[in-house]
């Protein structure tokens, strides 16, 4: 579990410096430069979800039992995640109306998609890892909303055919998922197939 914990404080850390630290960042970027900033930004993040990837599956192997959720939870995360996936992909296709309604959909879809874990899995590593990155979205939505509407921001609005690629692709990519890379990359298949 120790590879976990280190893992989860490295890469929310660094996710979180806009959160606790939005000046000292600014200043850091404006005198290392742009391309220096991302790269040890990129490789702290790296380094950091190599070991949460590492340290999950250890500690899966020894699991501590907090609780066993209700066979009901497996289905209410399934809808959960799917929700997340195309919150995941109106961050990335132009003019779509979860976007131009909500800014920062791809926050919000790590928030559903820890939640409805966190619903689905009673272990200690589960909990540790869900309950982290749930807390992690939390604040971050909160500050870049904050910031947003200090700087005044305005996302372009959203239109019938964004929307419908939206929904189409994170549709598309949960069932890609859901059937068959959830249990090729992580070991368990989500709808108990």
């Amino acid at each position: 579990m120790p590879y976990l914990v280190l893992g989860l404080v490295l890469f929310l850390c660094v996710h979180s410096v806009r959160i606790v630290a939005d000046g000292w960042r600014t200043q850091t970027l404006a005198r290392m430069g742009e391309l220096p900033w991302k790269g040890l930004y990129s490789l702290v993040s790296a380094l950091g979800l190599a070991l949460i990837v590492w340290g999950y599956g250890l500690a899966r192997q020894q699991p501590v039992v907090l609780w066993v959720p209700p066979v009901g939870m497996r289905h209410a995360a399934s809808l959960l995640t799917l929700i997340a996936f195309i919150l995941l992909a109106a961050a990335y296709v132009p003019r779509n109306a979860l976007k131009a309604r909500l800014h920062h959909p791809m926050v919000l879809g790590v928030k559903v998609w820890a939640l409805a874990h966190l619903l689905s899995n009673g272990n200690l590593a589960d909990v540790l890892l869900f309950g982290s990155f749930l807390l992690w979205a939390v604040f971050d939505f909160r500050a870049a909303r904050q910031r947003d509407r200090a700087q005044g921001t305005v996302v372009a609005p959203g239109t019938a055919a964004g929307t419908g690629t939206t929904l189409l692709v994170g549709a598309v990519a949960w069932a890609g998922f859901a059937f068959w890379a959830h249990a090729l990359l992580i070991g368990v298949s989500p709808l108990g197939r």
